[in-house]
């Protein structure tokens, strides 16, 4: 099997079709399907399936996608690592991170590294965690900086600051200006991400700081976005436990209230994120050095591998 078709496969998996693969890959369709055809009979199964109109991967592909897409990180490791032999400034730099932490001091650190290595071609790009997380393992990114340490095996975690997270409300309510107890705040209406999420979500935190005082009919709106939960709470449909860094904005222009809540106090921890055996120029292990050494400054750091 050559590149051409395991490029071909893991693009249609990742885009959800081979129009778009061919248009990622400047290819025609059918020179996209041959590829795929070609790979099929190789490998002796079906890699795709049509589902709902939308083309999704079988068993047998979802099994050789990890595989398909470690080839492909693995030869950008080499091409870097060969780059890194010419290249005096160190090699390129590609970071992803989750869009609050680039409201916080975290850009300030970027601009301390930009300053100091103006060489160094810098690329940028914002995702939720899990993305950051996925762009990291397939190689698209060098580093990536995430709420919450990802613990699969390939990936190396570093804790490098915590963000503290608020309870917010509306402007006009009733509790404004007043110290807030645990109890009080379980009979408000909350508006929340799901718990699902994750074993240390939002929503998992929330839940753990409230159901030891909530009533049965307490009232959670579960919402998978951000952005919707503050427009929510804004509009006085709840309250809502978020990051500090994500509602900034907010607060100064007197959209949003944080409420005096001690019992609700908690923090989540950022992490620093990279593949265990990926190849790392100089460049980027300086930022990792940079961001290590508790230049965050988002709290108390402290270390995981």
């Amino acid at each position: 099997m050559d590149l051409a078709e395991l490029r071909a496969f893991v693009t249609i998996a990742r885009l959800g079709g081979f129009n778009r693969a061919g248009d990622r890959l400047h290819r025609s369709q059918p020179a996209i399907s041959r590829r795929i055809k070609l790979a099929e009979e190789e490998l002796g199964a079906r890699l795709f399936e049509r589902v709902r109109g939308r083309v999704a991967l079988t068993e047998a592909g979802r099994a050789f996608l990890p595989f398909a897409e470690s080839v492909l990180s693995t030869l950008e490791d080499g091409r870097q690592a060969v780059r890194a032999t010419v290249d005096e400034a160190g090699g390129p730099v590609s970071l992803a991170l989750v869009g609050t932490l680039a409201d916080s001091n975290i850009v300030d650190v970027l601009r301390q590294f930009a300053a100091r290595s103006k060489s160094v071609e810098l690329d940028l790009r914002t995702a939720t965690s899990q993305e950051v997380s996925d762009l990291v393992r397939r190689g698209e990114v060098s580093l990536g900086l995430r709420y919450h340490p990802d613990e699969r095996s390939e990936l190396v975690s570093r804790i490098v600051g915590t963000e503290p997270l608020v309870v917010i409300c509306s402007p006009e309510h009733s509790l404004v200006g007043k110290r807030v107890s645990k109890r009080r705040l379980a009979a408000e209406k909350w508006v929340g991400f799901p718990s699902a999420r994750g074993r240390e979500s939002f929503g998992k935190i929330l839940e753990r700081l409230l159901i030891p005082v909530a009533t049965e009919d307490m009232k959670v709106t579960l919402i998978d976005s951000l952005t919707a939960q503050k427009r929510l709470v804004e509009a006085g449909f709840g309250l809502a436990l978020v990051p500090e860094s994500s509602v900034r904005d907010e607060l100064k222009l007197g959209a949003l209230r944080q409420l005096d809540a001690p019992a609700m106090r908690a923090r989540i921890p950022v992490a620093l994120i990279y593949r265990r055996n990926g190849f790392l120029n100089s460049a980027v292990r300086a930022l990792i050095d940079l961001m290590s050494n508790s230049a965050l400054r988002l709290g108390k750091a402290g270390r995981s591998a």
